[in-house]
């Protein structure tokens, strides 16, 4: 049985590990903390933007609505240079519910 096996099963043992067993442990601890980064990174990396404007249309509201929401933390804006600018991951977050 591997550590990973046993950290899953959610049993409360102890055991004694081998130097090899805790090297190939900790390579797999950091494996998986990169691949997830990795994944976070390049997810923020394809972040889109769109104006009030683009995300009225998409949304079929007025920009009255955009502004009401921002108020309430439904659809907050992102400040870019002074200009407002919506998140299109969060635009499609509220069309798909």
């Amino acid at each position: 049985m591997s550590i990973q096996e046993i950290i899953q099963s959610g049993a409360n043992v102890s055991i004694t590990i081998g130097t090899n067993d805790l090297l190939q442990f900790a390579n797999h601890l950091i494996r998986s903390t990169k691949e997830e980064l990795e994944s976070t990174i390049l997810a923020k990396k394809k972040e889109t933007y769109v104006t009030p404007d683009e995300a009225s249309k998409q949304l079929h509201v007025d920009r009255s609505t955009l502004w009401r929401w921002s108020k309430t933390g439904y659809l907050i804006p992102v400040e870019v240079g002074g200009k407002r600018l919506y998140k299109q991951s969060d635009i499609d977050i509220i069309l798909n519910k």
